[in-house]
């Protein structure tokens, strides 16, 4: 599980090293010049990040803005059963495509939803960096199905890979799609669990950003 600095300068170093995003590509999908992000991380200029800027980097790296020095609103006091306290995750405006892909521009967060610690806990992930998404498209049909809406684990990515289903950039596109570790050093596969859709059976890793590990689903009852 990734630990991140407390200051924020460092914790976006370090995000944007662990999912393989260089600053200018950064800085371009939040609007600003390519010098941008690096000016903040090495220069300090700014001394902090406007907080549209701030949402904008946080839902393009599917991280909670408290990491990049936004305030945090994680945790809701005595929200919980028996006074215990609850996590709240972002729920990010935007789809990860299960079929065709789906554009990435930086949406906000459109709201919260609470979980239990001591369940997230039992999943391994790191409270501070998940995320809900929704699952847009049927190519990973049966495991996951169009609207679902999925959990994922923004510390468990590039740096922690293994086979498991995961959310990530492909082409500027983002998704959720199965990968798998591919014969060959830093090799790969990425698999549509839906037979009818592409599957990539070997890419070098570098050809993806994995933005993090899907842990949870939980869909609608018709």
């Amino acid at each position: 599980m990734s630990e991140f600095s407390a200051d924020p300068r460092a914790a976006l170093d370090q995000l944007c090293q662990e999912k393989g995003i260089d600053y200018a590509r950064l800085s371009a999908a939040i609007g600003r010049n390519p010098a941008y992000i690096q000016q903040y991380i090495k220069r300090g200029t700014p001394r902090r990040l406007a907080e549209q800027d701030r949402a904008r980097i946080a839902a393009y790296l599917g991280v909670a803005e408290s990491i990049l020095g936004g305030p945090v609103q994680r945790v809701a006091s005595r929200a919980g059963p028996r006074g215990r306290d609850m996590v709240l995750v972002p729920k990010l405006a935007v789809g990860a495509s299960a079929g065709a892909g789906a554009s990435i521009d930086g949406e906000p967060v459109e709201g919260e939803v609470a979980f239990d610690p001591k369940w997230l806990r039992s999943l391994g992930a790191d409270p501070r960096a998940l995320s809900i998404i929704r699952v847009e498209g049927d190519s990973m049909a049966p495991t996951l199905s169009d609207g679902d809406d999925i959990l994922v684990d923004g510390g468990d990515a590039a740096a922690r890979l293994r086979d498991g289903i995961y959310v990530l950039r492909m082409d500027d596109v983002l998704m959720v799609k199965r990968v798998a570790r591919a014969p060959g050093q830093g090799r790969i596969a990425v698999i549509s669990d839906n037979p009818h859709y592409r599957s990539w059976d070997d890419l070098p890793l570098s050809a993806v950003q994995l933005v993090g590990r899907v842990v949870w689903t939980g869909r609608r009852v018709s």
